[in-house]
């Protein structure tokens, strides 16, 4: 008997969901790559605030591809998972995953690594404190 390979998994916490909206389409109905960016930067710094107590600042994206579309409607789902933390920085891996309104089965759309810096109320930059547990 056959084996049904198993379908790829988010990694990581879901730490943001939302459903693309009319607004974040170019004139040919496709969701803008800076919307996606926008989001996941925010994904990664709610994760990065939460870890680091407080206020943080994005210093860094590395490595990012697109791999699928995001289309009007539908629903999107950032997943973060902490990569490294050192003294005042944390790598936060973000991936981006969505299911369209007809469907029962997400689909990755694209991940990429964000630094951030935990920094004081006046902008300098501080130590994160360091987690019992990773994310």
């Amino acid at each position: 008997m056959k084996t049904q390979p198993e379908k790829p998994q988010p990694r990581g916490e879901l730490t943001l969901q939302l459903v693309t909206m009319a607004s974040d389409t170019n004139n040919n109905g496709d969701i803008y790559a800076g919307w996606l960016v926008n989001k996941m930067d925010l994904a990664s710094a709610t994760a990065a605030g939460r870890l680091a107590r407080g206020r943080t600042a994005t210093v860094a994206m590395e490595g990012m591809e697109f791999l699928s579309p995001v289309r009007l409607g539908a629903e999107v789902a950032f997943y973060t998972h902490l990569q490294d933390i050192g003294r005042s920085s944390m790598k936060i891996r973000v991936e981006v995953w969505t299911r369209d309104q007809t469907e029962q089965h997400a689909r990755k759309v694209t991940e990429a690594q964000f630094v951030s810096v935990a920094i004081d109320e006046h902008g300098r930059i501080r130590e994160v404190p360091q987690p019992q547990q990773k994310l």
